[in-house]
């Protein structure tokens, strides 16, 4: 009894000398911080966020600004977009690539033969192809049970960061991984993930060529014998597993997100379907294969695939980023380890910049002549030395998908257009569209 008397009055006597330094630094810097509500020690303003709204709770509290940290994270960015860069990204060679795996996409969706399917999986297929002949050096079979299940758990672990949990295990990581709860599943999942990286990586080690790199991992392993005298080095298993997961994961969960909320939004605007598919006719035709030069020849197409990544807006808040040193902003002080979030769904739902935001409009990106016009507020690869750096591949992958899939097929919903639903699903640090069903039907 004595013994458990003590460590209750040590936990609260810990806990009261917590709360008055919370107080006495939020005096000090009375008047420096950004405005907003009174901090709690540890969950700061969590309770105050509403979990089913996280998006808009945040909105209220007003968070802000990102800035870029780590000497780590500077050196896994530019080596990997180095060597992206060397395995074709941006160059004619990717578009090959892409334009194969489109023929593989479209072979799969004439053998639906025009049932209703749900396109989940056969654009993460597709997609995550793309992005596995650069880290991998080779893409899957459609069929290949390990493949899906791997698309199934990053798309489990995708939905799951939009939740209420994945919320909590995004802020207080280092105490909910050891909970009981839902995040316990997506951490098995993750560490599927890794493990499958893990074994990639053993698998390049074995017959590894310094001279002659196969893909991303080659790479990485050529660059950490190079570097392992260095005491400071940066490239060693552990992160060159977890740089291999990041593009794995963005390369195949965002690009084929984005497709599946704009196949959603064309079978609810047929209007809109109806003008692109005159446009790829008039343009393309029906007997070669769309190029990432057509673009600049189809206007409407790309305002449409401009409009799809507005609405879809699918990282809202950005990604956490934390402040690295004391920092002015405007008149408010950031002390340093804030961290901050860039609410990228604010600018891409700006009304000054998009008449009616709210609504799916393709005319926000074009002109009084119908000509593509740019806008300042289309941030979706975020802004800044921390942008995404996949921006380029994506960017291809959306107009030679999306063109590829429409010039051969229309599409079919099992509800009438007035009666599609296109709310999204949940909204957190992620925007997950509904789920649906869509025929296609060869043209």
């Amino acid at each position: 009894m004595l013994a458990s008397g003590m460590l209750l009055v040590v936990v609260l006597a810990c806990l009261a000398v917590l709360v008055l330094m919370s107080v006495w630094r939020q005096r000090k810097l009375l008047g420096k911080l950004p405005p907003g509500p009174t901090p709690l020690p540890f969950l700061g303003n969590y309770l105050q966020l509403n979990k089913e709204q996280m998006y808009n709770s945040l909105m209220k509290v007003r968070q802000g600004v990102v800035f870029s940290n780590g000497e780590c994270a500077k050196q896994m960015r530019r080596f990997s977009i180095t060597t992206l860069r060397d395995f074709g990204v941006g160059k004619r060679g990717i578009e090959e690539r892409i334009q194969e795996e489109a023929g593989f996409l479209i072979q799969a969706l004439q053998d639906t033969r025009g049932t209703f399917i749900d396109p989940t999986f056969y654009l993460s297929r597709t997609v995550s192809n793309v992005i596995s002949s650069i880290v991998f050096g080779d893409r899957f079979d459609y069929e290949d049970k390990e493949f899906l299940s791997l698309l199934r758990m990053m798309l489990s672990s995708f939905q799951f960061t939009a939740t209420f949990t994945g919320q909590l295990f995004e802020m207080f990581h280092s105490i909910m991984k050891h909970l009981p709860g839902p995040q316990q599943q997506a951490f098995k999942e993750l560490k599927g993930l890794e493990d499958f990286i893990t074994k990639k990586v053993e698998q390049n080690q074995r017959t590894l060529d310094p001279n002659s790199p196969r893909d991303f991992i080659d790479s990485f392993l050529i660059r950490m014998l190079e570097e392992k005298e260095n005491p400071n080095m940066e490239f060693h298993m552990k992160n060159l597993v977890l740089t291999t997961l990041n593009l794995f994961f963005a390369g195949t969960e965002t690009v084929s997100t984005t497709l599946r909320y704009g196949f959603l939004m064309l079978m609810k605007h047929p209007d809109v379907g109806a003008k692109v598919h005159e446009e790829i006719d008039r343009v393309i035709g029906k007997n070669r294969q769309p190029k990432f030069e057509d673009r600049a020849n189809m206007p409407y197409t790309e305002a449409v695939i401009h409009e799809i990544q507005r609405f879809a807006d699918l990282i809202p808040m950005g990604l956490a980023r934390r402040v690295t040193k004391d920092t002015k902003f405007r008149e408010f002080l950031l002390p340093k380890g804030t961290e901050v979030f860039p609410m990228l769904g604010t600018v891409l739902k700006d009304p000054k910049f998009f008449s009616n935001p709210r609504d799916f409009n393709p005319h926000h990106f074009l002109d009084d002549n119908g000509r593509f016009k740019k806008n300042d507020a289309f941030v979706p690869f975020s802004l800044g030395k921390r942008y995404c750096f996949g921006e380029g591949l994506a960017k291809m992958e959306l107009f030679l998908f999306l063109t590829t899939i429409m010039q051969n097929f229309r599409f079919k919903s099992a509800q009438a257009a007035q009666d599609i639903d296109v709310s999204p699903k949940i909204v957190g640090f992620t925007t997950i569209p509904p789920t649906y069903t869509i025929s296609f039907l060869p043209r």
